[in-house]
């Protein structure tokens, strides 16, 4: 018995030292470091007090890259950008889900015991009654929570799908029609929180007619929207749709659609540079099918021709929609209620400085 005592006791020794650092004497031994007296003095400077300053940097390029690396569908980066929208989602999409699963599990067994008890034979068989009970009350539990987990499933997917909709918007190019700026391209990110955006977009019939009633005089009076867009700070964007929906709607060259517009009969003064401040032509093409794609699919589910009618997407300056509509833009909707149908007026940066407190 003291044998087996001293081996337990020289184990518990070994694992106590196991958990302790070296003494410097070891290391000093074993790593021929030579041995400082106490009488031997250091000649160390100290270094300045200096304030502890916080270092930002960029993201680097590898980064932005591991951040836009597509997996499913979606980037890395809108991934987290819906966690942090949603952040107890995913927990009640795994908590419904394991739930699910241990409700099936729970099936299996009841199933067992039901037909067993329906057998007959079994001495640990339960009562036919119990086992249906057990198993109704599983099946709901399968069925409940999974229906949860497939609803939080279906709103991350949707919530996705807004987000990279939203960064293909951010994404889109185009060239300013202003003469000045005419060469450049930008994107509709350059101008969130200054401009609202207005994309219209139809057939060369719409384009032509909207184009019309920005740039003429019409009937007696002096036409003077351009000016008053620019003052509640919208950008208007037409762009021109070709094709059929047989054959497939594509984005066209709206710049000269929009430029060889010829004047009709009620068109006064007509002039295609008069609303150049506030009109941007869509550049890539390729870009804007990819974004449009979508909305033009709906509006034809719905029995919509887009070519003929048209239609216009109302972004607000903080980049997200406000509202979708049919046919050619209302710019007396616009000019007089867009401060306060996208919210500017109530907590916009600036509206202290415009509006006042």
């Amino acid at each position: 018995m003291q044998k087996f005592n001293f081996v337990i006791l020289s184990l518990l020794y070994s694992i106590s030292d196991a958990f302790t650092g070296p003494s410097p004497r070891i290391l000093q031994t074993r790593l021929n470091i030579p041995q400082i007296s106490s009488e031997t003095k250091l000649n160390v400077k100290s270094p300045p007090d200096k304030e502890v300053q916080t270092i930002s940097r960029p993201i680097t390029n590898d980064e932005e890259e591991r951040l836009g690396k597509t997996f499913g569908g979606y980037t890395v980066k809108q991934r987290l950008r819906e966690e942090v929208e949603s952040p107890f989602r995913k927990v009640r999409f795994i908590f419904f889900l394991s739930s699910a699963g241990s409700a099936g599990i729970a099936l299996y067994f009841s199933a067992l015991s039901l037909l067993k008890a329906n057998m007959g034979g079994y001495s640990d068989a339960m009562p036919l009654d119990d086992a249906l009970t057990n198993c109704a009350i599983n099946l709901g539990g399968v069925a409940v929570c999974g229906y949860l987990a497939f609803r939080d499933y279906k709103t991350g997917q949707a919530n996705l799908e807004r987000i990279a909709k939203g960064g293909r918007l951010a994404r889109l190019a185009i060239t300013p029609a202003s003469k000045e700026q005419e060469r450049s391209v930008k994107t509709l990110s350059e101008y969130r929180r200054s401009l609202r955006i207005v994309i219209a977009a139809g057939g060369k019939e719409y384009i032509e007619t909207m184009n019309r009633s920005l740039n003429s005089d019409q009937l007696k009076d002096t036409n003077n929207p351009p000016s008053l867009l620019e003052e509640v700070d919208v950008l208007v964007i037409p762009v021109l749709l070709t094709g059929s929906k047989q054959s497939g709607i594509v984005v066209a060259d709206t710049k000269n659609c929009w430029r060889e517009t010829e004047p009709q009969e009620l068109d006064r003064n007509y002039d295609s540079s008069r609303s150049d401040d506030v009109v941007g032509f869509p550049r890539g093409n390729a870009a804007w099918d990819e974004y449009l794609k979508s909305e033009i699919d709906t509006a034809a589910s719905q029995g919509f021709d887009v070519v003929e009618k048209g239609f216009t997407i109302t972004v607000k300056k903080n980049g997200k929609i406000l509202r979708r509509a049919t046919g050619q833009p209302r710019w007396g909707d616009l000019i007089g209620a867009m401060e306060v149908l996208d919210g500017s007026k109530f907590g916009m940066p600036g509206d202290t400085e415009r509006y006042g407190a």
